[in-house]
Order: C-alpha cells, then sequence, then structure tokens
C-alpha cells in the first residue's frame, strides 16, 4: 500500500508544476490583457481557458451566454475557486507590447491575472489528479461580468456552480501590496454596492423667475448634497454609508431652469444587516429633499451585491497554505473595502474566503485600480497559482481529516 503523501509535500508538488508553467501563464495573461472583453462578452477569453483546461483532463461545461464551470475528481470533499473573466469600458494607458487592442476596453482591475492564476492552478491540480494524489474534488468557476451590478456569480449559481461545493476561495489583485505577499482578513473584506439613478422632473422656466417654477437644478444639487447627510442620522453610523455621485446632469443654458435633470452615483455599506434594510430608507429621503421645490423625482435603485464576509476557518487554512508556499512574514491583516465584490453571492451559501494577492513591484509605484494605468508585476500571476491550487489542497487534506 502508497503511503499517502502529507500535505506539506502535495503542496511542494503544486509549487514545481506551477513553476514549470510560469512562462506560459505569463504568456496567457499577456494576451487576454492583449483581447480584453467586457461583460457578458467574454467569448474569446473563454475559448483560452477551455483549450488549457482540457489539455489537463478538465471537464469542461460552458456556460450560456458567457463563463465555463470545469470539474476535477469523483469523490471526496469538493472545493471550488473562483476567477472573473471581464475587463473594464476604461482606455488602456500602458505603453507595454501587450497593451490593449480594444479601443476603450482594459483589464484595468486585473482580471488577466485572476484567470490565467486559476488557470495556473488548473494546470497544478490536474497533475495531482494524473498521480492519484488528489483526494478530493475541485470545481473552478471562471465568471463573466463581475464589473457589472448585480454581477454574473447569480448566473453561474443557477446553473449549478455551487452544487456540492463545501468550500470556496478567489483572489484579487491589490496593487498596494507587494508581489509574493497576500492580504488576508477573517470577516468582511468588501462593502456592500448598490446603483442608485435619480431622475427629476419639472416645469422649467427662466433663472429670473425661480419662483414661478421648480428650481430643478437646485433640488438636484441639494439631492447630492443632503442625502449622504440624512443618511448618517437615519442610519446606524456604525454600518459605514457611503453615497458617492458619479454623473450629474442637467440644463444646456445658464439662464435657464431645465424640466429634467439626472443624477447617479453608488451606495456603499460595510455592514451586511444595514444594506438590507437600506434601498426604503434611501427613496424616502429623496422624496422628502425635493418636496419643497416643486419637482417630482424618480429613484431606480439597483441591490448590487453583499459585502464579501470571509469564513474564519477558510481564512486560516489560507494562512497555513502561504505559509507553506510563500514563507513566513509573507501575509499581511488587511483593511476592509468600500470596493463591491459579487463573490458575496457565493459566501452567502458555502464558507470560503477572498484574499488579496499582492502586485505591486517592491520599492515601484502604488498603482490603483479601475485606472487605465494598471501595471502589475506579473511574478503574481505565478504565487496566485500556487495559492489557488495549494488552499484547495489544504481544504480537502482538512476535510478529509475532520470526517
Amino acid at each position: 500500500m502508497v503511503e499517502r503523501p502529507e500535505t506539506r509535500d502535495l503542496l511542494g508538488l503544486v509549487a514545481a508544476v506551477v513553476e514549470k508553467h510560469d512562462d506560459e501563464l505569463v504568456e496567457l495573461r499577456r494576451d487576454l490583457h492583449r483581447h480584453p472583453e467586457v461583460s457578458w462578452h467574454e467569448q474569446r477569453t473563454s475559448d483560452r481557458v477551455v483549450e488549457h483546461l482540457e489539455r489537463h483532463g478538465w471537464r469542461v461545461s460552458r456556460m450560456p451566454r458567457s463563463g465555463v464551470i470545469a470539474d476535477l475528481g469523483e469523490d471526496g470533499p469538493t472545493v471550488a475557486l473562483r476567477a472573473d473573466l471581464d475587463a473594464l469600458p476604461v482606455a488602456d494607458l500602458t505603453t507595454d507590447p501587450w497593451a490593449s487592442s480594444v479601443p476603450g476596453v482594459a483589464h484595468a482591475c486585473g482580471h488577466d491575472v485572476h484567470t490565467a492564476a486559476l488557470v495556473g492552478a488548473g494546470h497544478a491540480l490536474g497533475e495531482l489528479h494524473a498521480r492519484g494524489l488528489l483526494r478530493g474534488r475541485v470545481r473552478l468557476l471562471f465568471q463573466p461580468a463581475e464589473e457589472v451590478m448585480p454581477g454574473g456569480a447569480r448566473h453561474l449559481i443557477n446553473h449549478g456552480a455551487l452544487e456540492g461545493v463545501d468550500r470556496i476561495f478567489a483572489l484579487h489583485c491589490d496593487p498596494s501590496v507587494d508581489v509574493g505577499a497576500v492580504g488576508l482578513r477573517a470577516g468582511a473584506i468588501t462593502s456592500a454596492a448598490d446603483r442608485i439613478d435619480v431622475r427629476l422632473e419639472g416645469s422649467g422656466g427662466h433663472t429670473s423667475r425661480p419662483h414661478l417654477t421648480g428650481d430643478l437644478t437646485f433640488a438636484l444639487a441639494k439631492i447630492t448634497s443632503e442625502l449622504p447627510a440624512v443618511l448618517s442620522r437615519r442610519m446606524d453610523p456604525r454600518a459605514g454609508v457611503s453615497v458617492v455621485w458619479g454623473m450629474l446632469r442637467a440644463g444646456s443654458a445658464a439662464n435657464v431652469i431645465p424640466d429634467r435633470g439626472v443624477a447617479s452615483g453608488t451606495v456603499r455599506i460595510l455592514d451586511a444587516e444595514a444594506w438590507a434594510s437600506c434601498e426604503p430608507v434611501v427613496r424616502e429621503a429623496i422624496l422628502d429633499i425635493v418636496r419643497p421645490y416643486g419637482v417630482t423625482a424618480f429613484v431606480d435603485y439597483l441591490q448590487g451585491v453583499p459585502p464579501v464576509v470571509n469564513d474564519r476557518v477558510s481564512v486560516a487554512m489560507i494562512a497555513s497554505t502561504a505559509d507553506e508556499l510563500l514563507g513566513l512574514h509573507h501575509r499581511t491583516e488587511v483593511e476592509q473595502s468600500l470596493g463591491g465584490e459579487d463573490f458575496g453571492w457565493y459566501l452567502a451559501q458555502v464558507p470560503g474566503a477572498m484574499f488579496r494577492l499582492g502586485t505591486r513591484s517592491p520599492g515601484g509605484p502604488t498603482f490603483d485600480l479601475h485606472q487605465g494605468d494598471l501595471e502589475v508585476d506579473e511574478a503574481a500571476i505565478g504565487y496566485g497559482a500556487r495559492m489557488l491550487a495549494g488552499v484547495a489542497v489544504r481544504a480537502i487534506d482538512d476535510g478529509l481529516a475532520g470526517s
């Protein structure tokens, strides 16, 4: 009887397999970066994913509309790993040879890194399975449309992504953490994020006679400034409610009060319980704010994504995997972000965790996500692949030990 390898030995094999594929994974990331695809249109990206996984023994299913689910293994604990596929409608401002070839579209959030890292994890796990060393099942989720609310996570969930899954993990690029390190947090690591669109309508008129018409522009300005103030008193301040406007539009002449105007923005909330009760408060507050100004408000409120709330056991698995694969002192505690992430939909049903993958070159500049000048240290791809495959192995072995 062959003695079962220790988890540590399997993690060493994972690292060796990923290292063998490092150059291939970097080239895949560059190819994806050259050919970015926006939400729900990730067909070429999915083709590349399928091409890689089928060579390594994965049972691959293309999802309706967009996305890929791949399975490996027959029985035992089941762990899912997720990456997102979509790019942003942002111009690529980099000068790399692999800069985007699609005008106005770029991987400015690092999803090309996420995808390449998960493909690399697939290579490593496929090798373990071929050698008879994978002691459970792994499911890879290549998800479309993370960048649009309410996100593509529910699309995959509706097509069985979480059926039979015991635990799920994901990573996200973090340009404020050095490459070779990961950022961890137990509990909420991102925030809920909703979209709000307010349309005002009034009679319009001349700016010399505001008392004879509804001063729509003034009412619009009151909404943008007073709604955050109202919520600071109507919602628990510990919930961290943040309203930020991204678009205001009204009028076309300095001396004309317009008859229509629009304000669009996001509502972000640190606390899941407060998120569930926020929408009616926002709607009521807006109607109260505009009532004195003789205009009518129409509110479209889209509940976007819940917070990503990391399970403590899953975070401990990531931490021990990082200590083995990256070395001691290569993990750091990170703060909760006000950014939204639809990975929260998975964690609402299955325990798991998301960790932050360092992408900053040591001593280099700190870039920001969702900006066209984002640069990542490509060594992060291999580190991400090692961590994803490694934590899957860890979670399977811990599941066996606890069964």
